[in-house]
């Protein structure tokens, strides 16, 4: 039997073309740290001239909206204040909406969580003695005492809203603990889990951006799975997955349904890519995955990349990949019972970069797609 993937679209069209609006992951997508991902900007600035509207969503929640958008600017990126959106801002409104105006919370975080506080009109304090709730978002110049005041707090029973739970941030030396780590110590001190979550994966950011932008063809994306691409399905929306953050081949290869990409790319040059589906021929004894002129082929003892052409944009065999070890996780229990990360050395062997001189670096519109 063949069928076409249900997780990896084909996009029938350059994916700059089939969607009016980006939302955007900052870290790990258009920069990490101080430094712009390579060929972010460029890209940015190539779909703002196209006419897609740009909006950016984080879930870190350490600086402002317009201290991000200087950032960009300053990289050369385009970006006004308003077209920044982060899970502080979340949190600070659903506090708003069940807390009286002045309302004095426990702020564990950074300045951009503060700010977002006092913008809704309640009031950031530093100690829980007088505070009516407990907010927590990432910064990196948290420390024991305030985890402490926050876990003292939390135990007491005062409500508690959590910015995010990524479990890392990246950085230039590589990931990092992120605000997930740090609000499960405190729900390990005190024994319970935060009452609420405001940013990624939940909706509310990406429908917040949806609603402001005017987008009816909107595309998320990020480097992250379990907040990103996850947010795009509970978002209804689809999910471009770029490998200059935290994602690994294995990552992906076991990713969950609720966590998968409709499309993947190097970087954000893959906007102006016409991006492959994936086809599969599932039988009782053999399972084949065919993305182009890459063949994977998952039998009930191995897997093994059969045809290792890479594709246009390096990818295919990845994509092929992907779309196997999903289909053999998805399966019911015992009907293939192999290990699927067999694929891993072979995969990773296959990824070839697109050549530098893409379509974002003003070659013509006639470049073959997938260039």
């Amino acid at each position: 039997m063949s069928t076409t993937s249900p997780s990896l679209t084909a996009s029938g069209a350059a994916l700059l073309a089939a969607h009016d609006a980006l939302l955007l992951d900052l870290d790990g997508v258009v920069y990490v740290g101080p430094d712009a991902v390579p060929h972010a900007t460029a890209s940015l600035r190539a779909a703002a001239a196209g006419g897609t509207k740009l909006a950016y969503i984080t879930n870190n929640a350490s600086r402002t909206p317009q201290t991000v958008a200087q950032h960009l600017r300053d990289l050369g990126a385009p970006a006004a204040d308003e077209d920044v959106v982060n899970s502080a801002q979340a949190a600070a409104r659903h506090l708003a909406a069940s807390l009286p105006a002045g309302s004095p919370v426990l702020l564990v975080g950074g300045t951009g969580l503060r700010v977002a506080l006092e913008e809704v009109g309640l009031r950031p304090v530093d100690s829980r003695t007088d505070a009516v709730a407990v907010v927590q978002g990432f910064s990196p110049d948290l420390d024991w005492s305030r985890l402490t005041e926050a876990t003292h707090a939390v135990r007491s029973g005062l409500p508690w809203v959590a910015t995010n739970l990524d479990a890392t941030v990246p950085t230039p030396g590589g990931p990092a603990p992120g605000n997930g780590l740090l609000v499960d110590l405190v729900a390990r001190a005190a024994g319970r889990s935060p009452d609420v979550v405001c940013g990624k994966p939940e909706r509310a950011l990406f429908d917040a951006a949806v609603q402001r932008l005017g987008a009816e063809r909107a595309l998320v994306v990020g480097d992250r799975l379990d907040t990103d691409l996850q947010g795009a399905r509970t978002a209804g929306l689809a999910g471009l997955l770029v490998l200059t953050g935290v994602t690994t081949v294995p990552d992906l290869l076991t990713a969950a349904p609720r966590e998968r990409p409709s499309y993947v790319a190097h970087d954000l040059r893959g906007l102006r890519d016409v991006h492959p589906g994936v086809d599969v021929e599932e039988g009782d004894a053999l399972l084949v995955a065919r993305c182009r002129g890459a063949r994977v082929e998952v039998s009930s003892t191995a897997a093994s990349v059969v045809e290792g052409d890479p594709g246009p944009d390096g990818l295919d065999v990845l994509r092929a990949a992907a779309e196997a070890a999903w289909r053999v996780r998805d399966a019911a229990a015992g009907r293939r019972a192999v290990d699927v990360l067999a694929l891993v050395a072979q995969v990773q062997a296959s990824i070839r970069q697109p050549p530098v001189r893409a379509a974002v670096d003003e070659v013509g519109e006639d470049v073959a797609p997938g260039l």
